[in-house]
């Protein structure tokens, strides 16, 4: 069947590889959902290429990935997640990091967290707020941080668990919580910042939090162009800008 004029050369003036309406899909962990609209944003206006990220605990979209899930890019908020997908052959190289994140403790409520680990054995905090640390790296962090200080056993009555990093954050942010752990790139996203306050977790209580990209490569579907494009984009200067600019360091 022969294009119509006007419709060849359109398509013969288009870049090399780029389709008329491509979208990559991407698996996000939760703790980068602000910082991903910005990525989006500046990747399209590079690429003309749109990015729709799903969001979630790494952990739950890492099974999804495994059960087939049409995902073309994984950001992890650890190496741990996107390594399990590589080592059953899901992913076209093994895990790179992306971003360092930092887990912080916040509060909307008045805790007094210039001596957070002292408030949160208080009568006054009856629920701290994590993710769950079985899928969520900054949900696993926070209770090492706990350990580290000595304060798991006092407080883990006090605890309530979101499915991710952003339920969590829901938790504190409303009230439900007292005080809570998150993502730096959570209290400095537009949406929350001068929210209550927060403290950065001394980085000697918790192990560093390496959030690893990976490309997917299910067996029936290779890499495409776009999704290649995108993964590059991540490990850009613009990119890299953002990542910083949203509350991360860099690896």
């Amino acid at each position: 069947m022969k294009l119509h004029p006007l419709l060849l050369a359109l398509s013969l003036a288009l870049p090399s590889g780029l389709a008329l309406a491509e979208t990559v899909s991407v698996a996000v962990a939760a703790n980068v959902q602000y910082a991903f609209d910005d990525l989006a944003r500046a990747f399209k206006q590079q690429t003309g290429i749109d990015a729709k990220g799903s969001f979630g605990s790494s952990g739950k979209l890492a099974t999804q990935i495994a059960n087939g899930a049409p995902f073309e890019v994984f950001l992890s908020a650890d190496m741990d997640f996107p390594q399990e997908l590589a080592s059953k052959g899901l992913t076209s190289a093994p895990p790179k990091p992306y971003a360092l994140g930092t887990l912080v403790v916040w509060s909307t409520r008045g805790a007094d967290l210039n001596r957070w680990q002292q408030a949160l054995a208080t009568d006054g905090v009856r629920k701290i707020a994590l993710a769950n640390p079985k899928t969520a790296p900054y949900g696993r962090e926070a209770l090492n941080a706990l350990n580290y200080y000595k304060l798991t056993e006092t407080v883990t009555p006090k605890l309530v668990y979101g499915d991710s990093i952003a339920q969590a954050s829901q938790y504190i942010q409303s009230g439900v919580a007292e005080i809570g752990f998150t993502a730096k790139s959570v209290v400095l996203a537009p949406e929350l910042k001068g929210q209550g306050q927060w403290r950065e977790v001394p980085k000697q209580a918790y192990q560093p939090i390496a959030q690893g990209a990976v490309l997917i490569h299910q067996p029936q579907a290779a890499p495409t162009a776009a999704a290649k494009r995108f993964y590059d984009f991540l490990f850009s200067a613009p990119a890299r800008r953002i990542l910083e600019q949203s509350g991360y360091s860099l690896p």
